[in-house]
């Protein structure tokens, strides 16, 4: 790929000093890191915060309405319109992030699949196995990441 000797820079060093495990960990940080920045900086905030205040108080008015369902479909109408709305702003930095993170990817797949489980067991796990790969620890890592990023950031 014609990116790799970029990453392979970028984060070369890394995978040298620490190894496959934690240089992935810490990777998918700065992935998670920038994902997250993104957000926050191309949707609107307020807006995001508002729709899910008001996306909220309609699903506390759907349970309210369960023996009036014509009540509950206006509901039910309006909550998908606010959900759409809430979507739309959700899509925006897809629209940044997409091809980046694709690439960062195919990178991360070229350079760590060679390495096999970076974390392994000794039982075998149903759907897991004796250990996870490089794909598994970065999605568990990037959860983890987004939860404390999003909540120090506050991102709505």
């Amino acid at each position: 790929m014609v990116l790799d000797g970029l990453f392979n820079w970028m984060f070369g060093w890394l995978i040298e000093g620490v190894g496959s495990r934690w240089s992935l960990i810490i990777i998918s940080f700065f992935i998670t890191l920038f994902i997250t920045l993104i957000y926050k900086l191309v949707t609107n905030q307020e807006l995001m915060r508002s729709l899910k205040a008001e996306l909220k108080d309609l699903q506390k008015q759907m349970k309210s309405l369960k023996d009036h369902p014509e009540k509950m479909t206006h509901v039910n109408k309006q909550l998908m319109e606010k959900n759409l709305q809430y979507m739309k702003q959700s899509m925006k930095p897809m629209l940044y992030t997409f091809l980046p993170i694709i690439v960062i990817f195919w990178w991360m797949r070229d350079t760590f699949l060679p390495a096999g489980d970076l974390f392994t067991w000794n039982a075998s796990i149903p759907f897991f196995g004796t250990g996870i790969g490089w794909l598994m620890t970065y999605i568990l890592s990037s959860i983890i990441f987004s939860m404390v990023i999003r909540k120090l950031l506050r991102v709505h």
